[in-house]
């Protein structure tokens, strides 16, 4: 068995994401995610770190390539 430390999360149907994040971070999960869905979380004062801020490379092609 393996302990889950990190979820990356980038969804463009953001329904429901609140509550998943939450249980999530209720387990201990560190949160990395792209830029609508970093501002949702943010918004609802969920922990996440922006994938952007961990890889040092900004979102490319108005977001629609996140991370390679």
């Amino acid at each position: 068995m393996f302990e889950v430390r990190r979820a990356l999360i980038s969804v463009s149907d953001k329904r429901d994401l609140i509550p998943f994040a939450q249980g999530l971070t209720d387990l201990g999960i560190e949160i990395l995610s792209t830029g609508g869905t970093w501002r949702l979380l943010h918004d609802a004062n969920i922990a996440a770190v922006e994938v952007s801020d961990k890889t040092g490379f900004p979102e490319i092609m108005d977001g629609r390539v996140k991370t390679l």
